[in-house]
């Protein structure tokens, strides 16, 4: 039987990346995806390419009134969902802390951290309606063991992560599970911002040496963690920084 049979979920930032693989893999298991993007365009093109169980939703993450349009298409749609994966995120390029602006540091905290805000204040009525539910916040390693040129972005990770442990002590109690998967870099959007460097061979080399496995995360491997930590297996996990790196971490 599939892993998430019937179940509704609702998936940000899922026009490509780690998104799109978890919205391909919901969907393979039986999901109903609302497949939300900044870009709607990008939106349209997963959710078209997953058919009848996926619906796109244009929507702005650090916008409270979008974000409840959002929860509520979800539930005009499909109804009222059972898995909320937080995945939009963005970051500052590689560089040193100081030639990083205002501006861009407040979009990094609005993209990672106040859309989380956003989020749980439009679909948490739903879910206690709803006797339970599974959100998934995708933190990163970086807010567990971070890499130099990054610091703001560490820091909101850094957020991600332990707002995540602190929603699942809250909800526990109410049968909502709340876990942090936190991916090492992958071959997405921002993965030369990631770098600060153009995207060579030679320049990946210099990254995949610090991950033990020797590669990138793949959408692929993202997906793997987002239906697990999602299905009934996992139902005495929450609370959980969730590794997917590679052994990056130890």
């Amino acid at each position: 039987m599939s892993q998430l049979q019937n179940k509704i979920a609702i998936i940000t930032g899922a026009g490509g990346g780690f998104g799109e693989g978890i919205a391909q893999a919901y969907v393979r298991e039986g999901a109903k995806v609302i497949v939300a993007d900044i870009q709607g365009e990008a939106a349209k093109r997963v959710a078209d390419s997953l058919g009848t169980q996926a619906s796109a939703f244009t929507c702005d993450v650090t916008n409270a009134t979008q974000v409840k349009a959002l929860v509520k298409h979800c539930i005009t749609t499909f109804g009222i969902p059972d898995i909320i994966v937080n995945n939009a995120g963005t970051t500052h390029k590689n560089r040193p802390m100081l030639e990083v602006d205002e501006a861009m540091f407040d979009k990094i905290f609005s993209v990672n951290v106040k859309s989380i805000f956003h989020m749980t204040h439009a679909v948490l009525p739903h879910l206690r309606q709803n006797g339970g539910g599974v959100i998934l916040n995708i933190g990163s390693v970086a807010g567990i063991r971070p890499r130099p040129g990054l610091t703001w972005y560490n820091a909101s990770k850094g957020a991600v992560n332990l707002l995540s442990k602190s929603m699942a002590v809250e909800l526990g109690p109410e049968k909502i599970r709340v876990n942090a998967i936190c991916p090492v870099m992958g071959v997405t959007g921002l993965f030369e911002d990631f770098m600060g460097l153009p995207d060579t061979l030679e320049n990946r080399a210099k990254f995949t040496a610090t991950i033990p496995l020797g590669r990138f995360a793949q959408a692929s491997d993202v997906a793997a963690a987002a239906v697990f930590l999602a299905s009934d297996a996992a139902e005495f996990f929450t609370g959980v920084e969730f590794p997917v790196d590679g052994g990056r971490t130890i």
